[in-house]
């Protein structure tokens, strides 16, 4: 018998091994979709768990203790799990493998000598030396120093000025508090009336911790000087600072009580049908704070029920509590239904049409604050957690309208109310798009710069501009809504992708860490709309994404490369991170390469017995150099979603193994 050519040969071996490779990752989508589809809730949604850092069981601690409950059992658990989350060295960071931050270890050194630890134990003197290295409370965030000052280990005038006349001020004025982000709305009108009332809840001399100051330091942070344009406002504002505490000190604020009253009605109109102001816990422990200072007694129907929303978000195991900083069920169950629909689920599977009815029970449909800067939006879009239905976001949005507008439901009335949803939330998401063709996250327009220059602006939240991520959802939603290529919003997306990718083809990511995320959206809702990723341009991303990748063929970045944009794309590999360059591949056309392969083998060797993944270091971005989570779903649906891709476009492609793989195999 004649012997086959070597390379007929090789073709024949690859296609072997290429069948067993395809029928591994059948098999990992279908563990991972089982596993997924047991996570879902009786009434169709899911929801992971939220993970955020010790400055969140800081915070709840410092609560208990002004409500008169920190010997309850949950806050010694609380305790517990701050002290188990103390670096080696002795501070805490605000994410795993970062370096000990100054305000969240000030924090916790605080809430754990409240507690009663010894400040002579080897724990307590680690994390001193640490904060006092790092410059003591008097390098504190102001956010934090506000907080030391209700328990007298911070003087008030040190603290900036959060007047809460801000909230008479009109929407044309260019500092009024629409004018800021949604999120930092949330937490500065309830913090103003902290501020203007002052209140002092001590603690025991035991619990004092002014050991933490440093003699000689200024009465407030300075910032680090930048250009001339940042040094001139930042002057502007020290003065308005300066002169609005001079002002109150002379008690000449003949608006005061009228501005309280308008502050309280405010949070009281936004708590209605939602899981506390903003469903997030900074705004909540503020609101429960301005209440008492307000004279709410502590059995106040108000103030129990955001007691009450803080007391949900709790996690308890058995030695220690964990606080959540929000749920992000809608977000959860959008990107859910959007894995298990593109790794092959049909699309009337029972699950997904529970799902769908879920979201759709969510739809925001009244007024929200986004319409005082963009007063033509009409109700519509969706929020990220259970109950807040002033504040949709445009990412959640795209991401419902994505998984929606796949889905068909089997009764006709309620795939009728499906249809109206979706035309609902595309003219909302329309309507919120920005000058520059991009989307920001809740408001239209909160992009002037200026605002973060205002003293109590340090957590690097006061704005919301457009962003890449989102953007990059955007795209892929009008794709999947039938929005013509040529229609003006998406070609102006696509404008603003272009003109925000980056030197080295990657883009940023706002909502997810960082050039990972942002470059998987940006490329695959480009991909969607059939922009042309062969181009150059385009194609210096998958150069950056293969020099990235790590040894084990994953991918990984810490936060670390929002302080250093050095360390992007470096980090340990993550099952979520290596998913988004994965996908990020897939929509430049790479589909059979070593690195792909590797990337894939990374994948399927580490999927749980269970059906899952799991990330041990976070790839969720709250506040940029500041605030991160850590999504577990992300673990679970990120591979599904990945892994889902690659099959159906290797069944488009043909079964034929690929050219890369024969090279391998010569090799």
């Amino acid at each position: 018998m004649r012997a086959r050519p070597l390379v007929e040969d090789l073709q024949f071996r690859a296609e072997e091994v290429y069948a067993s490779f395809g029928a591994r990752v059948g098999a990992a989508v279908e563990s991972a979709q089982a596993y997924l589809l047991s996570l879902q809730a009786a009434d169709g949604h899911w929801c992971g768990e939220l993970e955020g850092d010790t400055i969140v069981e800081s915070e709840y601690l410092l609560t208990l203790h002004l409500l008169g409950r920190s010997g309850e059992a949950r806050a010694r658990k609380a305790a517990e799990y701050i002290r188990r989350r103390q670096l080696p060295r002795g501070g805490w960071a605000v994410y795993p493998g970062g370096p000990p931050e100054v305000s969240a270890s000030v924090k916790a050194y605080f809430v754990l000598k409240v507690m009663g630890d010894d400040p002579g134990a080897p724990h307590m003197v680690r994390a001193r030396d640490v904060i006092l290295g790092l410059g003591g409370i008097d390098a504190c965030n102001s956010f934090t120093r506000i907080y030391l000052a209700i328990f007298g280990q911070c003087r008030w005038d040190s603290c900036p000025a959060v007047p809460p006349e801000l909230i008479l001020l009109p929407d044309w004025f260019p500092l009024n508090i629409y004018r800021i982000s949604s999120w930092s709305r949330a937490i500065v009108v309830p913090l103003s009336i902290i501020w203007a009332c002052r209140p002092s809840c001590p603690v025991p001399d035991h619990a004092n911790i002014l050991e933490l100051h440093r003699p000689g330091a200024p009465l407030e942070p300075r910032r680090p000087a930048g250009g001339l344009r940042q040094r001139l406002w930042t002057t502007f504002f020290r003065a308005a600072n300066w002169t609005l505490k001079a002002l109150e000190a002379a008690s000449l604020t003949p608006l005061r009580a009228r501005a309280l009253k308008r502050a309280e009605s405010w949070i009281r109109e936004r708590l209605e049908g939602s899981d506390g102001l903003g469903a997030i816990l900074p705004p909540i422990i503020n609101t429960v704070i301005a209440f008492r200072c307000l004279g709410y007694p502590l059995d106040h129907p108000l103030l129990v029920s955001q007691v009450g929303e803080l007391e949900k978000l709790e996690i308890e195991d058995e030695d220690t509590l964990r606080i959540q900083p929000c749920f992000s069920a809608t977000w959860d169950t959008s990107l859910a239904l959007q894995a298990l629909l593109e790794s092959g689920l049909p699309a009337a599977h029972p699950a997904l049409e529970k799902g769908a009815r879920w979201l759709l029970d969510r739809e925001a449909r009244g007024p929200g604050d986004y319409q005082r800067r963009s007063p033509q939006a009409e109700p519509g879009g969706w929020f990220f957690e259970y109950r807040n239905p002033f504040y949709p976001d445009a990412d959640d949005t795209t991401a419902v309208l994505t998984a929606l507008s796949r889905l068909r439901l089997a009764h006709p009335a309620s795939d009728q109310d499906r249809r109206e949803a979706l035309d609902r939330g595309l003219r909302w998401l329309l309507s919120m798009q920005n000058a520059d063709g991009g989307w920001g996250a809740f408001d239209k327009g909160c992009d002037n710069e200026v605002l973060t220059f205002i003293p109590f602006a340090d957590h690097n939240a006061m704005i919301d501009p457009s962003c890449e991520d989102i953007t990059g959802r955007g795209l892929e939603a009008l794709h999947h809504l039938g929005i013509s290529p040529q229609s003006a919003a998406l070609r102006r997306a696509m404008a603003f992708l272009r003109a925000k990718q980056a030197p080295d083809g990657t883009w940023y990511g706002r909502w997810g860490c960082n050039y990972l995320y942002g470059t998987w959206l940006a490329l695959r809702g480009l991909a969607q709309v059939g922009e042309d990723l062969t181009q150059e341009r385009y194609q210096r991303a998958a150069t950056w994404l293969y020099r990235c990748q790590n040894d084990d063929g994953g991918w990984g970045e810490l936060p670390t490369s929002y302080d250093d944009p050095a360390q992007k794309g470096i980090g340990p590999s993550t099952a979520s991170q290596t998913s988004w360059a994965l996908l990020a591949l897939f929509a430049l056309n790479h589909l059979d390469s070593p690195g792909v392969r590797r990337a894939l083998e990374y994948l399927l060797r580490n999927q749980g017995p269970e059906g899952g993944w799991r990330d041990d270091y976070w790839t969720g971005t709250g506040f940029p150099k500041v605030f991160y989570l850590r999504y577990h779903l992300y673990a679970v649906y990120s591979p599904l979603l990945a892994l889902g891709v690659f099959q159906s476009l290797q069944a488009l492609e043909g079964t034929t193994a690929p050219f890369a793989l024969i090279e391998e195999m010569r090799a």
